[in-house]
């Protein structure tokens, strides 16, 4: 074995903070302006953000914890659930999750050419014909670079994610200094009304954001010491929480926010644009495709990194664990790209792509994160008494307790109509598994996972009912 090139392939902490923050930084925060004031006002706001802060935090800490008490398990989302509740568990919980990366790399095509439509008509808002082709050859673009190499992909997002912050830092400082007191107490006294169902309504918005916490886990087996997986974690996160929050608040200190609710995406450029003029506008646009490309690219990297994972542990077919003479799954990059290309084309049939796109991206990150909270739980009760002072237990427990509610409440935020469409995925792609189980002769299911089986396949059929009839109306 070349150790030297095996060398070459670790990723350090820096390395790997990038990859959170990167994978963190893209669509989510250029749209945040617009998608909160949709659903609330700042009081409202912050309330979301201790919700969504304090719910995250717990589940980042249970991935710190588990890359220290479960080093074994070293492909992250999909290895947590497949250990804790069994393959089937691995396999929806690896699909998912992947899915949910396709969504949101597709999200990013539609926000550039939305971006571009402001001065390109023809892009319109990054769902015509025009945008979808020049998204396509954005696409392949991307696929060449990923198979030139997971070193070459990480190094460049590193790079990318310095860029793409500058920009965030400077629209922060001019709305810090043009803030007034008077539009934010408007805005407080406007969105007084009651507060429960604005939160529910930032709650996918806010998983959207955060889709990307797991980066450093996803690519543990890359690090170059097993405790920076955990550090890169906490470090991201309280980065990209800072962000978040200062970059939808102060909006509502300088703008009304029906004003803000009115927008065009990227409504963080549209935002500055009534700040500073036209200026504005260009530059945030400007960094918006920096970011969204840096983001493209960790994603694309994390999608293909699922999809070979999994496919190694055997809950995907054996085509995806196949390596080239690069050491790169070529298999899980192409069907990633085929993906993304397919829900990019068929956002031209959509009225608001960016949006339904943000929406299942939040839905099949959910169930995902549901096992990773609750796989917390049954790690820290297998660990030795002697392993672990009761003290840290019962933190541990509080914390990995935590985090399963939160994931519980992001289901119920989800509500039952977008966990049915998310089946509708979930039940076609449930074949890849059964495939998996066949070519290695094992048995499809057990008893347990036949009955998860026929829920998902029954959530399935409902969504094909509910699209059908709908469209009859």
């Amino acid at each position: 074995m070349n150790t030297k090139s095996t060398d070459e392939q670790k990723l350090s902490l820096p390395v790997l903070t990038a990859m959170v923050v990167g994978s963190m930084v893209g669509a989510g925060i250029y749209s945040l302006p617009r998608n909160f004031a949709l659903e609330a006002g700042p009081k409202a706001a912050v309330i979301s953000w201790c919700i969504a802060g304090g719910g995250m935090y717990m589940l980042a800490r249970i991935f710190q914890l588990l890359a220290q008490i479960r080093p074994d398990l070293d492909s992250g989302i999909f290895a947590y659930a497949r250990d804790g509740f069994g393959g089937y568990a691995g396999f929806l919980s690896a699909f998912g999750y992947w899915m949910a990366g396709c969504f949101g790399n597709v999200s990013y095509w539609v926000l550039i050419k939305s971006t571009l439509g402001a001065f390109i008509p023809a892009f319109g808002n990054g769902n015509t014909p025009i945008a979808i082709a020049i998204s396509s050859v954005g696409i392949w673009s991307f696929h060449w670079m990923l198979l030139r190499g997971i070193k070459q992909a990480t190094l460049i997002n590193a790079i990318l994610t310095v860029v793409k912050i500058l920009p965030i830092f400077v629209f922060i400082g001019i709305l810090s200094v043009l803030a007034s007191a008077e539009p934010f107490r408007m805005n407080l006294a406007e969105s007084a009304g009651a507060l429960a169902p604005q939160v529910k309504g930032t709650m996918l918005v806010t998983v959207f954001v955060f889709l990307g916490i797991e980066g450093a886990s996803v690519y543990s087996r890359y690090a170059k010491k097993r405790s920076d997986v955990g550090a890169a974690t906490i470090l991201g996160f309280a980065f990209v929480l800072l962000l978040l929050v200062l970059v939808t608040l102060l909006p509502y200190a300088l703008l009304m926010r029906a004003d803000i609710a009115a927008m065009r995406q990227p409504s963080m450029a549209t935002v500055l644009g009534a700040a500073v003029g036209s200026t504005g506008t260009v530059f945030i646009g400007g960094a918006l495709i920096v970011s969204v490309l840096g983001a493209y690219l960790a994603w694309s990297l994390i999608c293909a990194e699922v999809l070979f994972a999994s496919a190694r542990e055997n809950a995907m077919p054996a085509v995806f664990a196949r390596r080239n003479a690069r050491q790169l799954p070529t298999a899980a990059i192409w069907l990633t790209s085929g993906v993304v290309q397919a829900f990019v084309i068929s956002t031209y049939w959509s009225t608001d792509a960016f949006t339904l796109m943000l929406r299942l991206t939040s839905a099949m990150a959910l169930i995902p994160y549901f096992f990773v909270a609750t796989f917390g739980l049954k790690a820290i009760r297998a660990l030795p008494p002697s392993a672990i002072s009761t003290r840290k237990r019962f933190q541990h427990y509080a914390t990995a307790a935590i985090a399963t509610i939160y994931t519980v409440f992001l289901l119920y935020a989800c509500g039952v109509e977008l966990l049915v469409m998310s089946a509708l995925l979930y039940g076609p792609g449930s074949l890849l598994y059964i495939w998996a189980q066949r070519e290695r002769g094992k048995p499809l299911f057990s008893r347990p996972e036949w009955c998860a089986f026929v829920v998902v396949m029954g959530g399935a059929l409902v969504a094909i009912y509910e699209l059908s009839t709908a469209a009859w109306r």
